[in-house]
Order: structure tokens, then C-alpha cells, then sequence
């Protein structure tokens, strides 16, 4: 589904409406958070998560976490819930998998370290545990209380912050801004300098102090000529017209965008009208490496991808909390 845009305005009367169910929302979720013993893993707990619902960009974040954990000689496994897959799991991902099985973030993430499938967060991490892992991320579960975190980061997009600043379905907050950020260590807010300095001026006094990195994500040189393909560009990613953006400032060509749900299903006729306006407007099918994964095998031939990797302003803030994380699980024993 997508996020209702009157979310990232002020919501006006609806979301007024619909403050005292987000209140009870945001209470529910402090109440899950506060009961339980959480499951205290043997190797450094990696989280990636947001405050809001919908795109913020925390595929890219794992990955680079998962580039430079893995540049360090750090075998780093990814456990995700698999968000759109049938499978409970826990389960390893593999190249035969679907993404009806496991969902499509976790077999783009399988490309990058080895990837679970949990509905069961604390198991998955268990199952990563036992097959090697030295870290583990997590992707997602910021809001799960099953897991003990020894390292949390943040993603909020830049452009729409925090929207309205309430919490579901009044606004996108799964739970308040100043009891998110009491438990982040960084956060990581994902845009251009212009959205960036426009975060900084509505939430800046909200962060109180919180490492705040800023990122962007950026096209992956492939060699791909983008200039002046002429593409109908299609998405079921949190924020499509972010991606049919980043393709007209390559200088790509589009003559027509096709905005679908994120993670919605490629259906049959959904691919058969896709391919068939292509040939009508005589241009190329283009879109996210999220969607590409869900694509049949015998179209992905068909269909150009393009990837983006995060580029952070400064990774000193990363590489020290890492650093941290690292140094106490060699240096300390674990307790739960």
C-alpha cells in the first residue's frame, strides 16, 4: 500500500481526527517494547530501521553496512522478517528462492551477505548464529523487542522527515519521535542537500544530540548509457517518483512512468500491459534492483536495472560505532 500523502503535510482535520488512535498506537507499541527479556545474541547485533512506514532507504543502508562489515573481514549475515513472503522461516535465502517466498528485500540483500528469512527475529538471528556469523544486521525489527540491539540506526528520508509528527493512522509514525530517538545510536537521514537542509530546520531540534549523518543514494557507475534511452520507468518501491527522478537526471528519457504499491506482486497481466506499452511508445522497460528480483526469470533479460548505493558525507561516526560493537565482542564476554 502507499502511505496517504496528507501524511507529510499537516494532516489537517483527518489527522486531527485520528490523533487519539494514534496516541493509543504509539502507547501499544512502547508497551511492547518495554516487556519481555530480549534474546541477547553472541556477536554484535546490527539494526536498520525507521521511525515511519513506507521507503526511507534502508535496503541501501544495509548493504553498505554489509559492504564495510564484509570489508573488514567480518562475516556478516542479514536477518529480515520477508515482508510480502509466505516462509516463517527461519530460512537461508538462495538463488532458487522466489520473491513470493521470501520477499524481494531479502534476495536483493542475499547478493551481498548471506540473508534469513524469520518471522521469529530472535530465531533467525539464532539460525544466522549457528550457521557462522560473526555480525549480524537486521533488517528492519527497530520496533521488535525480541532481539537485543547492540548497535541501532535510524533511516528517515529527507524530503518527508517525520511527516506530521503522529503516529499511525494519524500520521506515519509507528511510534513518537522522542521515543525512537532515545534508543537510536545514529541516524541517517537519505536525500539531496536541498531536502537534507530542510530537515535539519523542521527536526533538528528533535535529534537532541543524536549523531545525525546525512547520505544520499546514488546511481552505480555500470557503464549503462543512460543519456538519451527513451524508458517507461516502473517501481513498487516506497517512493517510485524518487527513482523516475534519479533516471531523468541521468538524462534518460522518460516517456511514461508506471508508480505501483511497494512490493506489489508482478502479476501476468500487470507484465503483459507493462511490455505491451513499452512496444506501443517504442521504449525500453527500466526500473529498481528491488523490483527486478521480482521478476520472472524469462523477463528480467528484458528489463534494464538500475542500482544505487549510499554515499555518506562522513562514515567517521560509522566506522566508530562499529568499531565499538566490534571490539566488545572480542574483548568482553556477552552476557545475556
Amino acid at each position: 500500500m502507499r502511505t496517504p500523502a496528507w501524511w507529510y503535510g499537516n494532516g489537517g482535520l483527518r489527522a486531527r481526527l485520528l490523533a487519539p488512535l494514534g496516541l493509543v498506537y504509539g502507547q501499544v507499541t512502547a508497551g511492547r517494547l518495554a516487556r519481555g527479556a530480549p534474546y541477547r545474541a553472541g556477536v554484535p547485533v546490527i539494526c536498520v530501521g525507521n521511525l515511519d512506514a513506507g521507503g526511507s532507504g534502508k535496503t541501501p543502508v544495509v548493504i553498505a553496512l554489509a559492504q564495510r562489515l564484509g570489508a573488514r573481514g567480518v562475516e556478516v549475515h542479514v536477518v529480515s522478517r520477508g515482508h510480502g513472503g509466505r516462509l516463517a522461516g527461519p530460512v537461508r535465502v538462495t538463488p532458487s528462492h522466489r520473491a513470493e517466498e521470501v520477499g524481494d528485500e531479502p534476495l536483493l540483500l542475499s547478493a551481498f551477505a548471506p540473508a534469513w528469512v524469520a518471522k521469529d527475529r530472535a530465531a533467525g538471528v539464532q539460525a544466522a548464529e549457528a550457521a557462522g556469523a560473526g555480525a549480524i544486521l537486521l533488517d528492519d525489527g527497530f520496533q521488535n523487542p525480541s532481539v537485543a540491539k547492540d548497535l541501532s540506526l535510524v533511516v528517515v528520508d529527507a524530503a518527508r522527515g517525520w511527516g506530521n509528527g503522529r503516529a499511525i493512522p494519524a500520521g506515519p509514525l509507528r511510534e513518537t519521535v522522542q521515543a525512537g530517538l532515545a534508543r537510536a545510536d545514529l541516524v541517517v537521514s537519505v536525500g539531496d542537500s536541498a531536502a537534507q537542509e530542510a530537515f535539519t530546520a523542521r527536526w533538528g531540534a528533535a535529534l537532541r544530540g543524536a549523531p545525525h549523518l546525512r547520505g544520499e543514494l546514488r546511481p552505480l557507475p555500470t557503464g549503462m548509457p543512460w543519456q538519451g534511452i527513451r524508458a517507461l520507468a516502473f517501481a513498487g518501491i516506497g517512493q517510485p517518483e524518487k527513482f523516475f527522478a534519479t533516471l531523468r537526471s541521468l538524462g534518460t528519457d522518460v516517456v511514461a512512468t508506471q508508480a505501483l504499491d511497494d512490493h506489489q506482486p508482478f502479476t501476468r497481466p500487470l507484465l503483459q500491459r507493462l511490455e505491451a506499452d513499452g512496444k506501443r511508445l517504442v521504449a525500453q522497460l527500466v526500473t529498481t534492483e528491488k523490483d527486478a528480483v521480482r521478476l520472472p526469470p524469462e523477463m528480467r533479460t528484458r528489463v534494464l536495472t538500475l542500482p544505487v548505493r549510499l554515499h555518506l558525507d562522513d562514515w567517521g561516526p560509522v566506522d566508530a560505532a562499529l568499531d565499538r560493537v566490534l571490539g566488545q565482542s572480542q574483548g568482553e564476554s556477552r552476557q545475556p
